[in-house]
């Protein structure tokens, strides 16, 4: 496992919460709080995109 520094979680109303990371090489990771041995890795960009269309309704199924 890369070293991610992890944020800490994002909790929405009655939802998981979700942990956003880093590493030292630029990635960025996304994983259920608790659980963040399983995670997704992209460019920062791409989960800057995920969280902004979350964040506007539509993709708020995801949380």
């Amino acid at each position: 496992m890369p070293d991610i520094v992890w944020e800490e979680p994002f909790c929405a109303e009655s939802s998981n919460c979700f942990r956003i990371g880093t590493d030292a090489d630029g990635n960025a990771y996304i994983a259920v709080a608790g659980q963040e041995q399983t995670y997704l890795t992209d460019t920062h960009e791409a989960l800057r995109t995920l969280i902004r269309d979350i964040k506007a309704g539509k993709a708020d199924h995801l949380l």
